[in-house]
């Protein structure tokens, strides 16, 4: 799956240099040409990374990336403004930026910067590794997923469903948390939403849909992930599993006591031979 790189710059020529750049090295390009556009691209389609001008229409740059941490939408986003002075690289910084590069600038230092800061988010995404339950091999980094060795289709807005419920195994997410971290916080439509993408994943991954093991429906509330299903714990390494004793029956247990052990008595006592 080639990576997602969205650009917010308003001036169209600037755009087409880039966009060509960044499509002859393989990425799939997102464009838009005002601040609220690029707000709402990059909450609805979750970008690997921005490339965020700063001097926008209806919304700047600096507002655009303040809103995206605000909700704690951690898109790697490289600033690209002729604004200068250290002041501006300062505060774009400081506003959750990750680099900044100054107008006029080279394409190659461009595609070196944005290469750079995908190989730190790919790094990142590594660490977490890949989850393993069942017959399910969830790779977060390289956003496959594996049921009994073969290779799953998820659309990005399942994989994003799958990966946030998994991050908080464990822990119950009432549906509005997770319309806001998978939807956006922009999205306006129903709780149903997330029942219609849960029902989807528990036919890729559950051997049971009707009866899901990790994909656990909280009443009223929302959902659970689970790694380990309940009364499936594995034991500790290194030790067996006691072995369990089936119980007697009393009726079993009452005859074998009642039954003496060793020989059977005859009734006489058995005499010491005489010494001569």
């Amino acid at each position: 799956m080639a990576e997602r790189i969205l650009v917010v710059e308003d001036d169209r020529a600037i755009v087409l240099g880039i966009e060509k750049n960044l499509r002859f090295e393989g990425f799939e390009v997102l464009v838009a040409t005002d601040g609220e556009k690029g707000l709402s691209i990059a909450i609805d389609k979750q970008p690997d990374l921005i490339i965020l001008d700063i001097m926008l229409p209806k919304m700047n740059g600096y507002e655009v990336c303040k809103t995206l941490r605000k909700h704690e939408i951690d898109i790697p986003i490289i600033f690209l403004s002729a604004k200068n002075q250290t002041i501006d690289k300062v505060m774009g910084l400081d506003l959750g930026g990750d680099d900044y590069i100054s107008k006029p600038f080279r394409i190659d230092e461009l595609l070196a910067r944005v290469n750079a800061t995908l190989r730190r988010k790919r790094l990142a995404a590594r660490k977490l590794g890949s989850l393993e339950f069942g017959n399910v091999k969830l790779d977060v980094g390289g956003r496959v997923l594996r049921v009994k060795g073969k290779e799953v289709e998820l659309s990005t807005r399942e994989f994003m469903l799958l990966k946030y419920l998994a991050e908080n195994e464990g822990v119950v997410l009432d549906r509005q948390s997770i319309l806001n971290k998978v939807w956006g916080y922009d999205y306006y439509g129903t709780s149903r939403t997330i029942d219609n993408f849960v029902t989807k994943l528990r036919q890729k991954i559950e051997d049971d849909p009707e009866n899901p093991r990790h994909l656990m429906t909280i009443r009223g509330v929302g959902y659970k992930f689970l790694l380990e299903p309940i009364g499936k714990k594995k034991p500790a390494a290194g030790k067996k599993a006691a072995p369990t004793r089936k119980p007697v029956p009393k009726s079993q247990s009452s005859k074998r006591k009642s039954q003496p052990s060793g020989r059977r008595s005859t009734g006489k006592s058995r005499r010491k031979p005489r010494s001569s």
